[in-house]
């Protein structure tokens, strides 16, 4: 998808033209200096996101004996939600920090409240726009519960590294935006008063028309990535799309019942509108409830993101772990399923 509509912006000519381009490509925390986090340099091994639940219940030698889940919800954001929670109920200790109690922090052996957004002291960086800013508590934090600076700060005096992670959020802030920021005459009294354009990338992307190719232009993909086909056993492309009612996982109005999968008419193997039906792929399946919508294509079915594995609403449950040929992405969209009367 990325692919053709990168294509389509090059071979239409809006590409390092105002208003043109189509990725976010701004860098989102590309201002800041993030040079401490070592990440998988100093990491004796890791864990593949997408493939988080058969990884951990692979890896044997040694085996993962503890998890610590912080600003995430893999059970339900990742493929196979059912191998994620067997991965994690069999570790000895699952530690969560959240603000909800997840599917995720359901499974934990301990659960740390941390802020929310309208508590939240943190720097924001650009995310398709040029902008960079602050973020400021509105109210304060519920007693006990504690930032998440504030919790790797505790279990880093825990472990001997409490120099290493001490200092407030304003002291972390003037940190990571001194060394890019500093250096442009933009301070973090400036960005406390309003939101600044990002100075470090370039207004218009490849104003120039030159592109880091052994041609300078534009390379387009001829051959198409392999990619498995609908079957007769599972005909349809499982699309499971944002809504106005969840972002992800994360703040998702209760909904009661199951959820809902809408397919062409044509594609609904003979069951009625309205009626519950298995939605299954060759993993798994759910109990859906089915709509009929005549503008939508027969080769797919649609049904909202982010509900709760607990509900029996998450999308997640059907798709299988792998990656994407590019990325170490996950594979969402190239699951495909069917919908089967209830037996």
């Amino acid at each position: 998808m990325i692919r053709a509509l990168d294509a389509l912006c090059a071979i239409s000519g809006n590409i390092g033209v105002p208003g043109g381009g189509v990725s976010f490509y701004f860098k989102r925390r590309g201002a800041f200096d993030t040079s401490f986090i070592q990440g998988a340099k100093v990491a004796p091994r890791t864990v593949c996101e997408p493939l988080f639940g058969p990884e951990l219940l692979r890896l044997n030698d040694p085996p993962i004996r503890a998890v610590w889940v912080t600003a995430g919800n893999p059970v339900a954001m990742l493929p196979e939600s059912e191998t994620t929670a067997q991965a994690l109920r069999s570790r000895e200790f699952v530690v969560v920090v959240d603000s909800f109690l997840t599917d995720t922090a359901r499974l934990a052996h301990l659960v740390l409240p941390t802020t929310t957004l309208l508590e939240a002291d943190d720097l924001l960086g650009s995310y398709g726009h040029h902008w960079i800013g602050v973020a400021k508590p509105v109210v304060p934090p519920p007693e006990g519960v504690k930032s998440d600076l504030e919790i790797i700060q505790a279990l880093a005096r825990r472990v001997g590294l409490g120099d290493v992670m001490a200092g407030d959020a304003r002291q972390w802030k003037r940190r990571m935006m001194e060394q890019k920021l500093g250096s442009r005459g933009i301070t973090l009294e400036a960005l406390e008063a309003g939101a600044i354009r990002n100075p470090i990338p370039p207004e218009i992307l490849f104003a120039d028309r030159k592109f880091a190719t052994a041609t300078g232009r534009v390379n387009l993909v001829t051959k198409s990535p392999s990619s498995e086909v609908p079957s007769l056993s599972y005909p349809l492309f499982l699309m499971s799309l944002s809504t106005e009612k969840a972002q992800s996982s994360q703040w998702a109005v209760p909904q009661q019942g199951c959820a809902i999968v809408t397919v062409h008419p044509e594609a609904a193997n003979g069951i009625g509108e309205g009626e519950l039906c298995s939605l299954q792929s060759s993993i798994s399946s759910m109990t859906v409830h089915l709509r009929y919508d005549s503008k939508q294509r027969r080769d797919v079915a649609l049904i909202p993101k982010g509900g709760h594995w607990r509900d029996g609403r998450c999308a997640n449950v059907l798709l299988r772990a792998r990656t994407t040929d590019l990325g170490e992405g996950g594979a969402l969209y190239d699951e495909h399923v069917r919908i089967v009367p209830l037996k």
